[in-house]
């Protein structure tokens, strides 16, 4: 089974990096995807995290279009209820009559942020009750049909971005099918849910002016290297960076306070949240890949790499491209 193939970049913010080299190295991950035939990239809605970049999504989409020429670029996604479909609506009608034919708006409803975050962002906790009602008037202002009579985007009107549900629950599948969009899955660090998501997803779909099949993108990692032995050593690295700062929240540790932290639940939870992960060499990396598509019937594969080492990071997409992606004409 071949799937088209894309990227989460997560405009990861490395120990002892700037943010500035940050944008740098997503501007070159991008012209190397655009080059090797990806078929898009997307960027996260994230806050208050000093370990990733990307909170002005579309201030962020903008700057990577001005330095490519083809490749899809997105959202993976805004998360709504923190904004007013309106201002969603002009953002991305802007970009998309900038870049036309080149602009993906994927939606979640989680705040992407901590409590206290949530708070700063003027965000009401009950905002993602009305999800569902927010997506329509979003689409209605894109496609020119807005729901609130005398208020157009502009720009935005008649773009007709295109919607993607994103989800780490049943809701987001169920939403998705309902709607008749496109269903992105956070399988990335959400694993458990995929598979009866999919299946309510594809079982429940209602064809729409935008999408007449289901569509299913599905997140997995992936850390390739030129040989086995040193991507299971990066992946041992990336899992233990991840749980340090997911547990630690900042804090510096000695490293038998590390081997303590690695050693408990928690890091256990936080170790099965990157459960769908491809390790190796390009091959093994394709047929971990291959065998994933298949067995949850994902359409696309959207795949983060956590590597903190910038040659190493963009040598691993150059390396599962050679595996995956055919030579574009």
């Amino acid at each position: 089974m071949v799937v088209p193939l894309s990227i989460l970049d997560l405009a990861s913010v490395p120990d002892g990096s700037t943010i500035r080299s940050t944008f740098d190295a997503s501007v070159q991950l991008a012209q190397l995807a655009e080059k090797r035939g990806y078929r898009r990239i997307w960027y996260a809605e994230h806050h208050n995290m000093a370990s990733i970049a990307s909170s002005a999504t579309s201030v962020l989409i903008a700057h990577v279009a001005a330095n490519t020429d083809s490749i899809r670029l997105g959202s993976g996604g805004v998360m709504l209820p923190n904004h007013s479909p309106l201002t969603i609506a002009e953002q991305f009608g802007t970009l998309a009559t900038l870049h036309p034919g080149r602009i993906d708006l994927g939606l979640g409803r989680a705040p992407g942020s901590d409590q206290v975050t949530m708070r700063a962002l003027r965000r009401d906790p009950g905002s993602s009750d009305s999800f569902p009602q927010d997506v329509l008037e979003l689409q209605g202002y894109l496609t020119g049909n807005s729901r609130v009579s005398g208020v157009n985007a502009v720009p935005g009107q008649g773009t007709d971005v295109p919607l993607y549900i994103l989800g780490s629950s049943l809701f987001g599948a169920q939403l998705a099918a309902h709607l008749g969009l496109p269903y992105a899955n956070a399988s990335h660090f959400s694993p458990d849910s995929l598979e009866q998501a999919v299946s309510v997803y594809r079982d429940t779909f209602r064809p729409s002016a935008q999408l007449e099949q289901p569509y299913v993108i599905a997140g997995v990692n992936a850390i390739v290297a030129d040989t086995s032995a040193e991507a299971h050593e990066l992946r041992e690295a990336s899992a233990r960076r991840r749980v340090v700062q997911m547990v630690g929240r900042g804090r510096t540790f000695s490293a038998e306070e590390i081997e303590m932290i690695m050693d408990s639940p928690a890091a256990q939870q936080i170790l099965q949240m990157m459960k769908f992960t491809a390790v190796g060499t390009a091959g093994e990396a394709k047929d971990y890949l291959d065998s994933f598509a298949t067995r949850f019937g994902a359409d696309e594969l959207i795949v983060a790499s956590h590597i903190d080492d910038r040659q190493k990071w963009l040598r691993s997409y150059d390396l599962l491209a050679d595996a995956m992606l055919p030579v574009p004409a």
